[in-house]
């Protein structure tokens, strides 16, 4: 175990250096110069040239990568273009909600989108395989933006059972932040459990059309006992990638989610630097989020050893 983490610490390093390179790049590659709003309405290029100066922005891109990249080794992130605040406190600021909103969103597509996996292939060409399979189509193609804003009508403004909308830490009032999770959580968690359907049933189908499990069969084992103590282990290996891979999509931010339930998260700041060429904003979320996705990938890694025993001699 303590070998495969280090490996991937080891091939996270080039991973992060390329991303932050990229995105660097393309930062800077984007039409149009921050410091023309920031200077105001006269724009006064000494005022320009100062501020240039400050963010040594005339510096050629190479050297300005890699003093920005000295800077965040030393866990400084710089500072936002637009405010001035540090880019790693916005991030720390930001980051417990977008957490908060992507783990309670993953536990509602886990509960509802593999049990329904499993039935379905339990009860493969049957109307319960049909019904499943027409409900996965119908969360896929409602958008979040429409089915949010139409829960709020109903549960909020109609019968009046939880806030429209707002953020509560779950630290501070835990029961105010659940009821304000609620439809959050779902309208994500709905999307996303259509996926996972999906892909617990194929990898389901696949396990149970193998040897192994026609011989448990054979054996006189019950359904119930073929189906969770032998199939659903191995067919966790895809669930697992797949379930990592969402939550890891869930930290970069859900932007017509937050903004339709007023979430102050991840999704609307990377938005709004991006609009306003923020620069060191940008790059800092976007470099948070890539360590969530090889944080998550690691776990996912750790996740397959544990559920699947013939993966410990490797």
């Amino acid at each position: 175990m303590a070998t495969l983490i280090l490996r991937r610490a080891l091939i996270a390093i080039p991973t992060l250096f390329l991303v932050s390179l990229f995105v660097f790049a393309l930062q800077r590659a984007l039409p149009g110069d921050p410091f023309l709003v920031i200077a105001g309405e006269e724009r006064d290029p000494e005022v320009i040239a100062r501020l240039r100066e400050i963010y040594r922005m005339d510096d050629p891109i190479f050297v300005q990568f890699f003093a920005w990249l000295g800077q965040v080794i030393q866990g400084d992130f710089g500072r936002s273009l637009r405010t001035g605040e540090p880019v790693l406190g916005l991030i720390l600021q930001k980051l417990p909600v977008t957490i908060q909103l992507a783990t309670a969103s993953i536990l509602v597509a886990v509960a509802i989108g593999i049990p329904i996996g499993i039935l379905a292939a339990r009860h493969k060409g049957t109307i319960i395989d049909y019904s499943a399979s027409a409900a996965a189509l119908s969360g896929l193609s409602i958008p979040n933006f429409w089915f949010g804003i139409m829960l709020i009508l109903l549960v909020s403004v109609h019968l009046k059972w939880l806030p429209a909308s707002g953020y509560e830490s779950i630290f501070v009032h835990p029961w105010e932040a659940i009821q304000r999770l609620i439809m959050p959580a779902f309208v994500l968690g709905n999307g996303l459990a259509a996926f996972l359907m999906r892909h617990t049933r194929s990898a389901m189908l696949e396990v149970l059309r193998s040897d192994y499990v026609r011989t448990a069969r054979a054996k006189g084992l019950d359904e119930d006992t073929v189906i969770h103590r032998h199939a659903l282990r191995n067919a966790l290996v895809p669930i697992i990638t797949l379930t990592t891979l969402l939550f890891g999509e869930l930290l970069a931010g859900a932007v017509l989610t937050e903004q339709v339930f007023t979430i102050p998260g991840f999704g609307k700041l990377i938005v709004d630097a991006v609009f306003n060429r923020d620069y060191g904003v940008v790059q800092g979320v976007v470099l948070c989020t890539a360590i969530g996705f090889i944080l998550m990938n690691l776990i996912a890694d750790i996740l397959y050893v544990l559920v699947n025993p013939r993966l410990r001699t490797g």
